[in-house]
């Protein structure tokens, strides 16, 4: 290998990212910040370098998808600036992170990106004394270094120079360098003369001074604490909720404050000063609180750390937001997999006493996971046992999988290490989660652990998911046996409908449609039960039924609608229905309709003119067992077309219902002349393609032919 070559392939020199984040921070005055990096073939960012805090302020998002709902996701995904200007905007919008760390505090995330690609992103914080506004100044400094930084990525990646490893960025070592020293003699003499405790606490937590006071206060030498965090020195300050305080005093500078009991009935205070270099304790006696607290209890031992509560917490929180299985999957695979550095996931479950595939990412080859569906749960598989048995099963490489599960290499996926979790919720296993590693990976007892409990919480929400996608089959198979297949081909009309349900709750149902032959002519009816569960789909079966049935008996339309009516009400049910009931005479050219408050019909004319009929009607269906629903006749000429739909094609939040109503007349007027199948799908689109649809959309188009 030539000079040239070697040089070429050689690390960034100087530390890139620390400089840039370093620079950046002392622009803005910002005191904590992390630079991310995408991952060069995985959507997800991965912490390069911290400033500022501990990284343990920051665990749960170490290594965080990029479509997580967290900040710099989105401004990576939507290449912005995304500010975040305190503690309840952060609530608002980012419950997550609110959750781990519910104090006050303002943060900016950037992405680190050209305009041909991304590279990762940047966030910085400052403490909640910083107005709720970004500045200018500080918008143009930090998108300025994040370009700066990003054309330097580029240009790095172009010449294939890789970047080293870089450490975090804290402040100054102990003070004076040396544990116990406060930097004079002088200085450290009138430290000890004073009555009360004194600490000095670097970032960590790790004390760097403490006065013979402050050992005496805790009962504790002073070289015991001298290089330790306090908390793990001090067996009756582990508690989460004392290490709370501490780690609210450094992410927001505000002094804060609490009191702890050292056994057997002694309250101290505990008063805690921060800067951006460390934090300096005050410690004291709190007589008022040890008066009347005598029989107070002891402060609990033997907490879980911190860390571990607030991965919990953020990992708690997403998959809370979990509905479907599918959902749950997708979840771990974005926030708990990338947590624990694992590259692939399957997540397994059970039915009539066979393995399936609940789903799966990260294989190249899916057909490595998917041959294990349909598999009996007799058959020795890690998968299968660990579901059985509900004990989890650590493989640290492919020759330990080997050794006991030796069909597993036949036809092997590119992972080399793997945890089969057992998912157990309700005192019942529900499934097993497989955490693949791409490199052989040592499982230690702590992270097993952390690993086993990760899995109690991803059993809960997969059981709530596997009966949430239960209900939401066998609601969808009621709806889809009430509303018609197919329309039937009529004489002298021509039909299309359209049903897309809304994507809130359960994605079904009240909305309704229906064209029935009746004695040369044709019945029309369109319909909203309101609601979108099962009991709406189910009166909305009834209501459509019952609309047959009177028709079948010849009835007019006015007396449909009030038949109809009759029904809810004796049905005793507390929805209420819209209707559109017409009858249809092609070969006369007539309509006649009836109207029980529902959105009204619109004509297009063979000159493409489109009006709205506004109807005589009567009130919702199922209010007043006396009301009228009076009927209209409209004339129909051959190559006139009806629209008939519900409210949630035109409601939207927001937008005036005579105005949406318009923009349908609009549409209808340009589009009408389109075979009806593709205008029924034109018209219908807007809605389809919305992220939320708040309600459900029917429509029916009804075209009179030219008569023969």
């Amino acid at each position: 290998m030539s000079e040239g070559q070697s040089s070429a392939r050689a690390p960034v020199g100087r530390p890139l990212l620390s400089l840039t984040l370093a620079s950046m921070m002392d622009e803005v005055h910002a005191h904590s910040g992390a630079v991310y990096l995408l991952s060069p073939d995985r959507p997800v960012l991965e912490m390069a370098v911290m400033a500022g805090l501990p990284r343990a302020f920051a665990a749960p998002w170490e290594r965080v998808g990029l479509s997580a709902p967290i900040p710099v996701s989105d401004a990576v995904r939507e290449r912005r600036l995304v500010w975040v200007g305190g503690e309840e905007e952060m609530a608002r919008r980012y419950p997550r992170i609110a959750m781990v760390l519910p104090y006050p505090f303002s943060l900016a995330a950037l992405p680190v990106a050209t305009a041909a690609k991304a590279y990762g992103a940047v966030f910085v914080t400052w403490p909640g004394t910083h107005p709720q506004e970004l500045s200018d100044g500080e918008r143009d400094h930090l998108t300025a270094a994040c370009d700066r930084l990003a054309a330097r990525l580029e240009r790095a990646a172009e010449q294939s120079l890789p970047l080293a490893p870089e450490p975090d960025l804290l402040a100054a070592p102990l003070v004076g360098g040396v544990a116990g020293t406060l930097g004079t003699v002088e200085a450290a003499r009138m430290v000890s003369r004073l009555p009360y405790g004194l600490c000095s606490l670097d970032l960590h937590g790790r004390v760097g001074f403490a006065n013979a006071a402050a050992a005496k206060l805790l009962g504790v030498p002073g070289s015991r604490l001298l290089g330790a965090q306090m908390w793990a020195s001090v067996p009756w300050l582990n508690d989460p909720v004392h290490e709370d305080r501490y780690r609210a005093a450094l992410l927001s500078q505000h002094v804060t404050s609490f009191v702890a009991l050292r056994p057997p009935d002694e309250w101290l205070s505990f008063r805690l000063y921060p800067s951006t270099t460390g934090i300096s304790v005050r410690i004291s006696r709190a007589r008022a609180v040890t008066e009347t607290n005598r029989a107070a209890p002891r402060s609990g031992r033997g907490q879980p750390r911190l860390v571990t509560i607030t991965q919990v917490l953020s990992l708690a929180g997403a998959l809370t937001e979990a509905v479907g299985v599918q959902d749950v999957v997708q979840l771990v695979a974005d926030e708990i997999a990338p947590a624990v550095g694992s590259q692939g996931l399957v997540v397994l479950g059970s039915r009539a006493g066979r393995l399936r595939v609940l789903g799966h990412q990260g294989y190249a080859d899916a057909r490595v996971v998917e041959r294990f569906d349909g598999m009996p749960l007799s058959e020795p598989t890690p998968g299968s046992q660990v579901l059985r048995s509900g004990v989890p099963a650590f493989f640290e490489s492919r020759e330990e999988i080997g050794r006991l599960y030796p069909a597993l290499l036949v036809n092997p996926s590119e992972f080399a290490a793997w945890a089969y979790l057992p998912l157990i919720a309700s005192g019942r296993p529900v499934g097993t989660c497989v955490l693949s590693y791409a490199a052989p990976h040592h499982f230690a007892t702590e992270e097993r652990a952390v690993l086993t409990n990760l899995a109690g919480l991803i059993a809960q929400a997969l059981e709530r998911a596997l009966l949430y996608d239960a209900k939401h089959r066998l609601a969808h198979g009621l709806q889809e046996a009430l509303l018609p297949h197919t329309l039937p081909s009529l004489p002298g009309i021509e039909a299309a409908a359209r049903y897309l349900p809304a994507t809130q709750g359960m994605e079904i149902g009240g909305d309704f449609y229906d064209l029935v032959p009746v004695q040369g002519m044709a019945a029309a009816v369109i319909g909203d039960v309101q609601g979108h569960n099962v009991t709406a789909a189910g009166l909305m079966g009834q209501v459509r039924t019952a609309v047959r049935a009177y028709t079948a008996v010849g009835q007019a339309p006015e007396e449909v609608m009030r038949s109809t009516n009759r029904l809810l009400l004796d049905l005793g049910s507390d929805l209420f229905a819209s209707c559109l009931y017409m009858r249809l005479d092609p070969a006369h050219g007539r309509a006649v309709m009836s109207r029980a408050g529902h959105p009204p019909p619109l004509l297009r004319r063979p000159d493409g003119r489109v009006r709205v009929l506004d109807l005589a009607g009567g009130p919702l269906l199922g209010i007043d067992g006396s009301a009228a629903y009076p009927s209209t006749e409209v004339g129909l000429s051959p190559g006139s077309l009806l629209a008939l739909y519900t409210d949630g094609l035109v409601e939207s939040p927001g937008t005036d219902f005579e105005d949406a109503v318009a923009g349908l007349c609009r549409r209808l007027t340009g589009l009408g002349g389109l075979p009806l199948d593709d205008l029924a799908d034109a018209l219908v689109r807007p809605g389809a393609d919305a992220e939320n649809r708040l309600d459900d959309i029917a429509l029916l188009l009804l075209r009179a032919l030219p008569r023969t």
